[in-house]
């Protein structure tokens, strides 16, 4: 059980260490948007992918773990938590208090992180709308105005007038 625990001591606080690397990430993503750096964001979003891979093989060696743990301690695995974990901890206050900070440590990284991503999420969210805003603008340049001509039952025929500008007839 002691080999376990430390196992998984050693996973958790190696995916604090990825997460801190994917809000640090995040961080230079925000600026990145904010500057509206198309290579920038590509070399991020890259880091942020290997950083994604490295996460979830944690993931899977801490769950593998866990399922470990939860045949020595004879608990259906998916009782089987964090939290759970420490209260089984009581006799062991050392490893127990190592489990509580990596724990917390780890809780606020992912909060971080997500909130991080929330507003980068918000940013790409207000980029999308500008560029959309751009070619309307674009868009609506290039089309001649309609003409103020009308049918018989006084709707608009929608007419355009010519696109060249102006006539150089003479």
């Amino acid at each position: 059980m002691a080999s376990l625990m430390s196992n998984l001591l050693e996973v958790l606080g190696r995916e604090e260490k990825e997460y801190r690397k994917l809000l640090e990430l995040s961080e230079s993503k925000k600026t990145a948007l904010i500057k509206a750096d198309i290579e920038t964001l590509e070399d991020i979003t890259s880091r942020e992918q290997d950083v994604s891979s490295v996460l979830l093989n944690l993931e899977h060696k801490r769950e593998k773990i866990m399922d470990d743990m939860s045949v020595v301690l004879n608990k259906p695995k998916e009782e089987l938590t964090l939290q759970k974990m420490i209260e089984i901890l009581n006799k062991q206050p050392e490893e127990q208090q190592r489990l509580k900070e990596i724990r917390e440590r780890l809780g606020t990284t992912v909060r971080e992180v997500s909130a991080a991503n929330e507003q980068n999420r918000v940013l790409t969210q207000q980029a999308l709308e500008l560029v959309e805003y751009d070619l309307n603008l674009f868009r609506s340049l290039r089309q001649a105005p309609e003409t103020a001509n009308y049918d018989r039952r006084a709707a608009n025929t929608g007419d355009l007038l010519g696109s060249s500008g102006f006539d150089a007839k003479q």
